[in-house]
Formats: structure tokens, sequence, C-alpha cells
């Protein structure tokens, strides 16, 4: 089988290097992307897990448009009602160079995970390769290692308290007992034995027998709310993605329960509704931050976001991204998050399990307060853009808060000012928190000063991995990888 040809994005040489393999093996988007989303489980072990959640925006070259999503559950099957439980829950905080954030992780911050299962999902429906054929990059790094980039490195060292919470994550992420640095090589080889199973057990190997109850009873005795039921229950969800039609072309992205595709979507829909100011125009800046609020806003007070009723009022008054697209028509979007990781392995298989139930902006009713089995919503957006019936655009971001005001700056460089998918890409951006304006540097003196105008400004000293990490493919020709997050893109011809 030939070469196809094709383009891809992602956060780490390796995984982009993965997914390049099997579309120079005769394999579509959709292999690549599931052999991506493998390999950055490995070389990207601070976003991303087996043990997490996620979703792929796929759009095949027969127009099927898909949002497969395999997202986390809220845990608890089998838990009586009626007992007197206190999860194991630990407050973490990550301090970027001008912002703290706070986390919670631990046992009790462990949601029932679906990356697993989502990508051997995607590849049974999708895939036209043998699974052990996706596989095998991930197996092979693995076993051999990843080389921590300066990127990796500080992000692992960032993260340093959870890796360190068990020792299993100690023998995993700070062998010797030393946090790595910048060179060291981490190797996963319970990780490469588990994958190695996959072809003949499927999800079954995490989902059920002997590793589920083990999970289980760590889970029970430690104050954890996973339980064996919660796993053999888990199911991937087709859904149909949300659609704008905006500017000749048709954005896709992630539907509810989902919270990212709704607020990205929102936000677009009121951008048309005013003039597209000129590139170095300050009012480009001030518009987007204006845009934000408005959009924090109604989400702050529980208000609909309805895209129409927007539109009338306005006129009133621990994630990372893959991106994959072939010359055949296959686009294929994939965001893959662990939140920053509980700190719980699960034993045997090298997977950190996830700390949704820990993340304050996926439950803002409260911690431990859903039925067992509810589907997480998340801030996540994987999003494809066609035109002429044909992708244009595959994108998408990690960054927790900051993934829907990412991905909006990008789209608006990239479709309402034609500037180059790299440029679109590395821009300066900002964030609205809800009590600041986060800025970048390189927006300029008057840009800023113009931002002063309407809200308190936190300067950044440099451009930062908070502000996301944007992996972008074009019409399988182009590719740009967010220098954020040490981003590597290649075209495949």
């Amino acid at each position: 089988m030939g070469t196809t040809a094709g383009a891809v994005a992602s956060g780490h040489i390796r995984v982009s290097e993965s997914a390049a393999a099997l579309l120079r093996a005769g394999g579509n988007a959709f292999d690549a992307a599931v052999a991506a989303g493998f390999a950055a489980s490995v070389a990207e072990p601070m976003f991303t897990s087996l043990g997490g959640g996620g979703f792929l925006l796929a759009r095949d070259a027969a127009g099927r448009e898909t949002l497969f999503d395999f997202f986390t559950d809220n845990p608890g099957r089998g838990v009586p009602p009626d007992e007197t439980h206190t999860p194991h829950f630990v407050p973490m905080t990550v301090r970027f160079p001008a912002q703290d954030q706070v986390f919670n992780i631990g046992l009790g911050a462990v949601a029932t995970p679906g990356t697993l299962a989502g990508l051997l999902h995607v590849h049974a429906k999708c895939g036209r390769l043998a699974l052990e054929e996706v596989l095998a990059p991930a197996i092979a790094l693995a076993r051999e290692g990843v080389v921590l980039n300066e990127h990796q490195a500080y992000v692992t060292a960032l993260l340093e308290p959870i890796n360190t919470l068990t020792d299993r994550g100690t023998s995993l992420y700070a062998p010797g007992g030393r946090t790595p640095s910048v060179g060291d090589r981490l190797v996963n080889p319970d990780l490469a034995a588990f994958l190695e199973r996959l072809p003949g057990e499927g999800a079954a190997a995490l989902y059920g027998g002997d590793l589920a109850h083990a999970i289980e009873a760590e889970m029970r005795g430690s104050g954890g709310l996973l339980t064996a039921a919660d796993l053999a229950a888990y199911r991937v969800i087709e859904r149909e993605p949300l659609a704008l039609e905006r500017g000749g072309c048709r954005v896709l992205t992630n539907p509810p329960p989902a919270l990212g595709g709704e607020l990205l979507v929102f936000a677009l829909a009121l951008l048309d509704t005013l003039p597209t100011p000129a590139w170095e125009d300050p009012q480009r800046a001030t518009q987007l931050l204006d845009v934000m609020r408005e959009v924090e806003r109604l989400r702050a007070a529980g208000a609909s976001l309805d895209v129409a009723d927007a539109v009338r009022r306005l006129s009133t008054g621990g994630t990372t991204h893959m991106s994959v697209v072939d010359s055949e028509g296959n686009a294929a979007s994939l965001s893959l998050s662990n939140g920053e990781g509980s700190g719980y392995v699960a034993p045997g298989t090298g997977i950190q399990l996830n700390n949704m139930l820990g993340e304050d902006d996926l439950h803002p009713g409260g911690f431990h307060t859903a039925p067992p089995g509810e589907r997480i919503a998340s801030m996540m957006a994987p999003t494809l853009v066609l035109e002429g019936g044909t992708p244009r655009l595959a994108l998408g971001s990690g960054g927790s808060k900051r993934i829907r005001s990412a991905i909006l700056q990008v789209l608006v460089a990239a479709l309402d000012h034609g500037r180059p998918l790299d440029e679109s890409v590395e821009t300066s951006r900002l964030h609205w928190d809800g009590d600041a304006a986060q800025v970048e540097p390189g927006f300029g003196a008057a840009c800023e000063e113009a931002l002063a105008g309407r809200a308190t400004l936190n300067r950044w000293p440099e451009r930062n991995l908070y502000f996301g990490g944007v992996h972008a493919v074009a019409r399988a020709v182009e590719a740009a990888a967010d220098p954020r997050r040490e981003g590597a893109a290649l075209v495949i011809r």
C-alpha cells in the first residue's frame, strides 16, 4: 500500500512522526490520528493518558460528520447511596509565570476514563490498517523511552507534586527520586506491555477482568469512587457536531454536554454581528476582549447560550491536541486530556488516571454532586472548518479554560484576516479570566493602551503554555504547531 498524502500537527515531534508513519504506510487520517493519540500518551504524559478522556471530531471523505465523545463519566456505580464517604482530595497549585491555578488531585478526583475506549472505537469505525500497525509507534516509544525536550521538562517540573504523590508515580516519573530534566529519557515498559495486549483483548484490558477489580479495591480502600461497575458500563457516544455557517464556511465543533464548543460558537456568532477591523487596528484586540467578557458573563450567570438568541441580544443592546487531514478528504481533530493527573497509576499498566472530578470549571454545581454515569462536561473543542464541502482547516487546543479563547483567536486570524496558518497560531493572545485580561507580549503599545481602557491587564513577560497550544492543519498541504508547547507539524507528500 502506498503513501497517503496529508498533514499533521501535534504537541510533540514523536507524536507527529507516529501519525506520519501511518500515512506513509497507506493509512487514512483516522489511522494516523489514533496512532497519534496512543503516542501522545507516551510522549506527552503530563497532558494526556489512556486513563483520561477526549473527543475526536471526524469528517470522512464521504461527507459523514461525527463527534466521538469519549470524555470521562462521573463514577460511583455500586456505591451504596447512604455510605458515609469522604473522597481523597488534595488541593494542588500550578504556578505559571504570571498566575497561579489551583487543581484537586488524589484518588477522589478520578473519573471513569474514556480515552482508551475512544481510540479503539474510532479505529474500529473509521480506520483501515490493522490495530497492531496503529499501536506500533506508541509501543516503541514506551519501550525505548522519550527524551524530554525543554517544554516537557518544564511541565514535568510544574506537576512534580502530582507525579510523586504515590510510589508508582514516583518510580515512573521521578526514577531514583529525582525529577527528570531536559535530555533525560523516560521509559514506560508497563505501558508498552499493556499496549501489546490490546489487539487480543481490546478495551476489556482496562474496563474489565482482574485489572478493573484491582482498581476498585485500591480506590475503595483509599478514598476513591471509581468502581469495576463504572468501568464495565463505560460507552463511547457518537454525537452530531455543533455547526455554524460563517463567511461561506461551515464550522464544526464539540456539541453539548461539552461546554467548550458551545462557548466557541457563541463567541463566533457575536463577532459576526460586528465589523471586522483591520489587522493592525487596536480595535481588533478590544473587540475580542469584549466578546470574551460577554461570553464569560453569560456563562457565569447560567444564561442560555443559544446562538440565535445571542445574536438577537447583541443586536439590541493538563490537554493536548492533534490535527490530521489526508489527501482523500478525511479530517480528524483529536483533543485529549488527563487534567493534571490524579497521581494514581493503575497497577501494572503505567497509566496515570485523570483528575477530572477535581477541575472546578467542569463542576459548576460543586464537586461530587452529579450522579454516577453522567458524562462530565468539558472545555475541549476540537474543530473543523469546511469550505465548498471539503475540509479547509482542522484545529484544536489544550489549555483548560483558555481553550476556547485560543481557538477563537486562531480562527479569527486565519478566516477573518486571511493570515497564514503559522502566523495565526503564533500571534500574541489574550484571555479574559473573569477578573482581568491576561495579555501576552507582542500586542504593541497602542493595543495595550486600548485594552487597559476596558479592563485590568495582567501583562505576561513571555508567551506561555497557559494561553493554550493550538495545532492546526489546512487542506492536507499546510500544518502549524504551537511553539508555546513545542509542537511539531509535518506535511506528507
